[in-house]
């Protein structure tokens, strides 16, 4: 180790007692300030040099680099670290009385050279190195040559000032390099410093932000997130994770504070004995009334709406437009949500809201262990999660799906069948290794009960789908067509895939009127025959024709009968007049 002394001479402290560099009173270097506990990098030039802030003083010393086993040309020198690595791994095999080094032996007893700046011994079969530390200079790299082990500065006149940058600063001058860095001028040398920032791992509510005017990222709260998805799962805005197939009306969360705003959420049990899923979601915010509903539909007020839809300027609603896929609500509280029109469902509440909710997405005060607060504020266990919920229920009898919840039962599941569906969220590249990020687990968890009771066979999605989603919102990318295709998960939802079906049709039945067309054409162009025989045997033609486009349509029709009852809940399947238009879902 080689010591540095970067302040005056008036403000150095001799080493205490087993310490081995002096200190500096006062945590500044070249005119910057360092944070308690903080690292500096003392040269830009020099990234083994040093210097540390502890209890108001300032100790810069210069480290050496261990031997490594490995020749050269298996090195490398990244750009923000003092000592090289190896590029690949080597096995320890020790040699009775003897030293393997570099691919090379040596006996005991036996000294050698590594390089100019390493004296190494053999004994008992192991090396013993030691390398001596070259000195810090004052002088630049330009100005420096190799004097042996170590560089030296080049004998030069001593100037009184420095340029930089067109900038002439005088001897002992400083300034700053942005934020960073900040540099001094030493008798006609530059010598920069450089902070040195700790590793920084923020929260699930947290995003890594370098705030203007800071040196170093920290942890800035972002706003939080409640997510509802599949057989209804719930991740709460702190981030505990429960399952509840209630089919009647729930508080998913409100401002129990001061009452700005309550969101409500119906589930419906599809006809299921057990399961649910998110049906219609309702803000009430300062008199106005959303709905958000199945197939996209919005309601104001009662009263049906297209998107986009903009907000008076004295009304809480900002817009409500659609995004892709899912519709996307603002309000002028900065309060939001997210609906796919479908199941999926998120509520994002800025930081000016905590410890300030209540319902099933929690109280919001960043602790998760609390979420399972009921009503009546007694904190359930994760066994009591239908008393946690059915204590947050609303709209009476008449708002349930169901008659009779069966809360004890639990749905019978093949775990072969579950394992299978839900492999891809193990997978990590299937999803962008987002898995460095957000523990699937939760998500697998969710996807194996969601395929236990399944009306449509394609439960396991919505689980891929909330964790993409949250992938992203984590920053990470993920192509939605690329774990579409690998996950074999269409985009949208059954409804539209039935119509995809239905809207086939006419397209098939012009193929085959084109294709008629052109026989047609093709048998004026015979020759031979006479008139009554072709007419003869052109009306054949039509009318088996005919018979096949009948035979198919009809086929078709059996198909998307038999499509929409094996995939399709029995109380959807109402017959409706073709007379009237059918109502919303909601």
């Amino acid at each position: 180790m080689k010591c540095f002394n970067q302040c005056d001479d008036e403000n150095v402290i001799p080493p205490k007692r087993g310490e081995c560099c002096p200190t500096c009173k006062g945590c500044k270097i070249n005119g910057q300030v360092v944070a308690e506990g903080q690292e500096v990098v003392g040269s830009i030039d020099d990234r083994c040099m040093v210097c540390q802030c502890s209890k108001n003083q300032l100790t810069c010393a210069k480290k050496t680099c261990p031997i490594l086993q490995c020749p050269i040309s298996k090195q490398i020198q990244n750009p923000n670290e003092c000592c090289p690595r190896c590029t690949e791994h080597r096995e320890y095999m020790p040699v009775p009385g003897k030293c393997i080094f570099n691919n090379k032996v040596y006996y005991d007893k036996t000294q050698f050279t590594p390089d100019r700046c390493t004296n190494c011994t053999c004994s008992n079969g192991t090396s013993v190195c030691q390398r001596n530390t070259c000195p810090v200079l004052d002088c630049s790299p330009e100005y420096q040559e190799m004097d042996g082990c170590c560089p030296r500065c080049i004998t030069s006149e001593v100037r009184s000032e420095c340029i930089h940058s067109g900038v002439t600063h005088m001897n002992n001058e400083t300034w700053n390099l942005g934020p960073c860095r900040s540099c001094r001028c030493t008798a006609g040398n530059i010598r920069c410093s450089e902070m040195r920032c700790p590793a920084v791992k923020c929260r699930s509510n947290e995003e890594k932000k370098t705030l203007p005017g800071e040196c170093c990222p920290r942890c800035i709260e972002t706003a939080g997130t409640c997510t509802v998805f599949g057989d209804p799962h719930f991740k709460t805005f702190d981030g505990k994770f429960f399952s509840f197939q209630g089919s009647c009306k729930y508080l998913l969360t409100a401002d129990c504070h001061d009452s700005t705003f309550s969101i409500r959420l119906t589930n419906d049990g599809r006809g299921t004995k057990r399961s649910s899923w998110a049906k219609t979601v309702t803000l009430k915010m300062r008199g106005m009334r959303v709905n958000l509903g199945q197939k996209l539909r919005v309601k104001v007020n009662g009263s049906r709406v297209l998107l986009p839809y903009k907000g008076a300027a004295d009304t809480p609603i900002v817009s409500i437009e659609r995004q892709g896929e899912h519709i996307m609500l603002l309000t002028d509280l900065g309060l939001s949500l997210e609906w796919d029109g479908n199941n999926f469902l998120q509520v994002t509440a800025p930081a000016t809201y905590k410890r300030r909710l209540c319902g099933l997405c929690g109280n919001y005060n960043g602790i998760g262990r609390d979420d399972l607060t009921s009503r009546d504020g007694n904190n359930h266990t994760d066994e009591e999660v239908w008393r946690f919920a059915n204590s947050w229920k609303v709209g009476g009898p008449k708002a349930c799906s169901r008659r009779v919840e069966n809360i004890s039962a639990r749905p019978n599941c093949k775990q072969r069948k579950a394992n299978t569906y839900c492999r891809w969220l193990r997978e990590s590249e299937v999803f962008g290794n987002c898995d460095n990020r957000l523990n699937p687990n939760n998500y697998f968890d969710a996807c194996k009960m969601d395929v236990c009771e399944c009306p449509n066979g394609l439960c396991h999605c919505d689980s891929f789908a909330a964790y993409a989603h949250e992938c992203r919102r984590l920053g990470v990318h993920v192509p939605e067509e690329e774990w579409r295709k690998r996950t074999k998960c269409p985009t949208g939802m059954w409804r539209r895939n039935a119509t995809r079906l239905a809207a086939t049709l006419p397209a098939r039945w012009q193929q085959q009127q084109q294709q008629q067309q052109q026989q047609q054409q093709q048998h004026h162009h015979q020759r031979g025959g006479g008139v009554q025989a072709r007419r003869r045997k052109h009306h054949q033609q039509q009318q088996q024709l005919e018979l096949e486009l009948q035979l198919q349509q009809l086929q078709e029709q059996n198909l998307q009968h038999t499509f929409m009852s094996k995939h399709v809940p029995k109380s959807l399947l109402v017959h409706k007049s073709p007379n009237r238009t059918p109502p919303p879902l909601h």
